[in-house]
């Protein structure tokens, strides 16, 4: 089948890249010319587990090719893949003006025939609206719901083997065409009309990003009255109705979906006239999250913050990628300098540019003369780190170990204080 992607994200690179492997040809746009040199070469501009293994398969096929022009990829394409950003805009909703570009650009092009699919995350009623649009500039294109559930970490391995495939459309030829373009994929297939195919993709993020929050208000909780919050959420998850998974307490849910989804599907509720109190709850718990691992931080600092050199391991959002957006760990480092702190900063895989951030080589290096260190991304690496170097390493002897990640009684047997989240 003959394919078109539009943006080569997160979402549009892995999307086309296991499209090519399903033996589709695949033609991606994406108007950064530094990205595409790079994507052309095999390497991929974003860090995610097997995805240069299968970028470099795909090109090697012919199946698989880019171009900076949307409407040279879209010519001939049966199946056409938004996948550009919809970042948040100033009220919470999705901001689609990326997304009315790309289709104001490709609208005259496209086959008479063709399916556009909504990859990209977009607000209730999105596919009636620009089904409206294309019905007065190309009649007989459709505009259809496809969302997306690809795990940053693991997207790869998210997109051979889903948990579903979610198609949002009335029109059965535009839904028995998009099952065959997912044929050789093992999952349920949810074929339903467009707009509770949008309810979807925010429901799931909502809730799952609920559960997390859940798991950090019961840690604070926990410290309050003197329990173990893992041991209690170890007891609550062996319950097969509630389960182990999204029940990890840290410094708050980030990432480039979470609290742009939350808000967003807020906006949603708000826009029907209905008072989405619980999710407003959990942003605002979510919030509070990493105020209150600043606060152990500041507190934990031997003198005035001002002046004080703090370490942070892990900058990423989560561990197994190189995403920063609305990342705690970056977060946290930006609240730390702006009150006149140093910080040392290590991550296996993503970087930043902040003044006042020093990012070293290795997690000893970052641990090399600071008064506090503060994990903050929940990396493998850091749990092999040789804690009694860690020590010496260190001029003070606290540890703030925001995701959980270490042994308490290890670290104080060295003569170290811990504090965690819950514990």
């Amino acid at each position: 089948m003959e394919v078109a992607v539009i943006g080569a994200g997160y979402v549009g690179l892995v999307q086309a890249v296991g499209l090519a492997t399903l033996g589709h040809r695949v033609r991606v746009g994406e108007n950064d010319r530094r990205k595409l040199q790079q994507l052309e070469a095999g390497k991929p501009p974003i860090y995610e587990p097997d995805l240069e293994a299968k970028l470099e398969e795909a090109l090697a096929t012919g199946l698989l090719s880019f171009d900076t022009s949307n409407q040279v990829v879209v010519d001939g394409a049966e199946v056409v893949f938004i996948a550009v950003p919809t970042p948040q805009g100033d009220n919470g909703a999705a901001n689609m003006s990326m997304v009315s570009a790309v289709l104001e650009e490709i609208a005259s092009k496209l086959a008479k025939d063709a399916v556009v699919v909504f990859k990209s995350t977009v607000p209730v009623g999105s596919v009636a609206r620009y089904q409206r649009y294309f019905d007065e500039r190309n009649p007989g294109v459709t505009v259809l719901s496809n969302p997306e559930f690809l795990r940053e970490g693991s997207a790869v391995a998210d997109f051979f083997h889903p948990d579903r495939i979610v198609i949002g459309t009335t029109n059965q030829r535009a839904a028995e065409l998009m099952m065959e373009l997912y044929q050789g994929l093992d999952a349920p297939v949810v074929v339903t009309d467009p707009i509770s195919s949008e309810m979807v993709k925010y429901g799931a993020n909502a809730y799952l990003a609920t559960r997390i929050t859940f798991a950090n208000a019961m840690a604070n909780l926990a410290e309050a009255v003197g329990a173990d919050v893992r041991d209690v959420l170890l007891g609550m998850g062996y319950d097969r109705r509630i389960g182990h998974h999204f029940l990890s307490p840290g410094p708050g849910y980030g990432g480039s979906c979470f609290p742009k989804d939350t808000r967003a599907l807020v906006a949603i509720a708000e826009e029907a006239d209905y008072d989405f109190a619980l999710l407003k709850g959990v942003i605002a718990v979510n919030d509070e999250q990493r105020l209150r691992v600043l606060t152990k931080v500041i507190r934990a600092l031997p003198n005035p913050v001002e002046g004080a050199t703090v370490g942070l391991w892990g900058l990423a959002f989560k561990a197994g990628t190189d995403d920063t957006r609305d990342s705690p760990g970056v977060e946290l480092a930006r609240l730390l300098t702006s009150r006149g702190a140093v910080v040392r900063a290590f991550d296996p895989k993503a970087t930043v540019d902040i003044e006042g951030v020093v990012l070293v080589d290795d997690p000893l290096d970052a641990a090399k003369g600071v008064e506090v260190l503060l994990i903050a991304t929940e990396w493998p690496d850091f749990q092999a780190v040789d804690l009694r170097r860690v020590r010496d390493a260190m001029a003070g002897s606290v540890i703030v170990d925001a995701r959980n990640i270490l042994d308490p009684d290890a670290v104080r047997r060295l003569g170290m204080e811990y504090f965690g989240v819950g514990r």
